[in-house]
């Protein structure tokens, strides 16, 4: 079995991190642009990415102890086996760890996994250390 760890530390609190990682009905907007959409019926969601590709997972586990998110994809046409976590650990003063972890078979699909993970991986770190927006008061107020 072949397995991709990716690890990258964010400049933002774990339970900042965590709050965003655990909405696994949401995951495009933690991992925009990587992916579109996504909707969820009972434990199986369906993730749209936005290079037009559409996969269905199945959602294994929701850890608020452990800080961990598993899930395994499902009637792939390309993968005989999937399993992946995620988790976010502390790294320091406002700052966490990520930590994507994928067991696949075949072998072989390492080469078009390895560019999705990294791609999510960096998405998520920009999207969790973008600042968040104030509107303009100006804007706000009639006058």
């Amino acid at each position: 079995m072949a397995s991709i760890r990716k690890e990258i530390v964010i400049d933002t609190g774990i339970e900042t991190a965590w709050k965003a990682l655990r909405r696994v009905a949401e995951p495009h907007t933690l991992f925009a642009p990587v992916l579109t959409g996504a909707v969820i019926v009972d434990d199986v969601r369906t993730v749209h990415f936005a290079n037009g590709m559409t996969v269905r997972e199945q959602i294994l586990d929701v850890d608020d102890e452990r800080r961990r998110v598993a899930y395994a994809v499902l009637d792939s046409p390309t993968l005989t086996y999937h399993h992946s976590s995620m988790q976010v650990d502390i790294a320091g003063p406002g700052r966490c760890a990520f930590v994507w972890i994928t067991d696949f078979l075949p072998a072989t699909a390492a080469s078009g996994l390895q560019p999705l993970i990294d791609q999510g991986a960096e998405a998520v770190k920009r999207n969790l250390e973008a600042p968040a927006s104030t509107p303009r008061a100006s804007a706000a107020r009639p006058t």
